[in-house]
């Protein structure tokens, strides 16, 4: 097979194609990525001389380029995560977030019409989106598959019109396809702009710790390598035309989530008890902030057999431990210099 993953190279992308080289030897794993500020080819150092691995640096809103791709490697699956994520950066910047989510994702299904639409059988068609797209929850409740969507950010509204194309294309023409939608990840890897990873920078040089509002804000945090496994597990074993919701059950509002991160991280760097909290600064809320997502994954959990492999408090020590140990990827990232990174191996 030969399983195209665009993304690959950010967050979530780099530990589902680091998990697929590794377990499919047999399968050519393309990982197509345009290197954007999120996308980090150091994530992939240990398995970029796997056999079974390719690199491909495109745009997947270059249809020229993605129809290349597409009639050249005769891509049998693809697993979608390139996408546009940051909230913040979708209220500045609507119109990039729409090309990139609503017009590559386009592009890509197009693509994959044009190459296999007189043959589905094998094919399919992998589109991961988020539970943004749901809008926002009281103080009860869960988000279900069949939770009617109403978005109310840029990003998530360019997220809800890309499943809609998904789906779109299985009914008119025939694609096999799987959708799924995750709560909040966090974990190795991740880009600093996000809560987690930007506050344990923070708190490491004794920066403020902005929390929006009254800090109530409510999500559900998944683990990234946990969400890498059941998108392996959606790809190849999900139903066709059908959607998983993929959360932790794992609800925290963000004052709770920073004062144990502060609390942990105390714990690790040697300080005494509340040191990191009072770095906290309640700074004015954005527009369009959702309350609440609480995600129900009973579906996944009884069709595929998906659960959690860790709790939150564990994983996120896991997650502080990787950030200390890999000191040198955090100053890349924040520095940019690991923007070089490619230029050195594949130029």
């Amino acid at each position: 097979m030969n399983i195209l993953i665009t993304g690959g190279a950010g967050f979530i992308g780099s530990h589902v194609v680091r998990l697929l080289v590794n377990k499919y030897p047999s399968y050519n794993i393309f990982n197509l990525d345009a290197l954007t500020y999120a996308g980090n080819l150091e994530n992939l150092k240990d398995i970029e001389s796997a056999k079974n691995y390719t690199f491909l640096k495109a745009d997947i809103t270059d249809e020229q380029a993605i129809n290349a791709l597409f009639e050249k490697h005769k891509f049998t699956g693809v697993i979608h995560l390139a996408a546009e994520s940051h909230v913040d950066r979708s209220i500045k910047e609507p119109l990039a977030f729409a090309k990139t989510n609503i017009l590559g994702t386009m592009v890509l299904l197009n693509a994959f019409k044009n190459l296999w639409q007189n043959n589905w059988e094998g094919k399919r068609f992998y589109h991961v989106s988020t539970d943004e797209v749901y809008g926002s929850l009281g103080k009860t409740g869960l988000f279900t598959e069949t939770t009617p969507y109403d978005p109310n950010s840029p990003y998530s509204a360019s997220k809800a019109s890309s499943d809609h194309f998904v789906r779109a294309y299985g009914e008119t023409y025939g694609m096999p396809y799987v959708i799924s939608n995750c709560s909040n990840n966090y974990g190795q890897n991740h880009f600093p702009e996000k809560l987690i990873p930007l506050f344990i920078n923070n708190i490491i040089n004794n920066k403020s710790l902005p929390v929006y509002g009254d800090g109530l804000f409510t999500r559900d945090w998944l683990y990234v390598k946990d969400h890498a496994i059941a998108i392996d597990l959606a790809f190849h074993k999900g139903e066709n035309r059908e959607t998983y919701n993929i959360g932790g059950f794992n609800e925290w509002t963000n004052i709770d989530l920073v004062k144990l991160l502060c609390k942990l991280m105390d714990e690790k760097l040697g300080r005494s008890v509340g040191s990191s909290e009072k770095l906290i600064t309640y700074v004015k809320d954005r527009p369009g902030h959702d309350l609440r997502y609480a995600i129900d994954a009973t579906k996944i959990n009884k069709a595929l057999g998906w659960e959690p492999s860790v709790t939150f408090e564990e994983g996120l020590a896991i997650t502080i431990d990787w950030y200390f140990d890999n000191q040198e990827w955090l100053k890349n990232v924040t520095s940019g210099s690991y923007q070089e990174y490619y230029i050195k191996q594949y130029s």
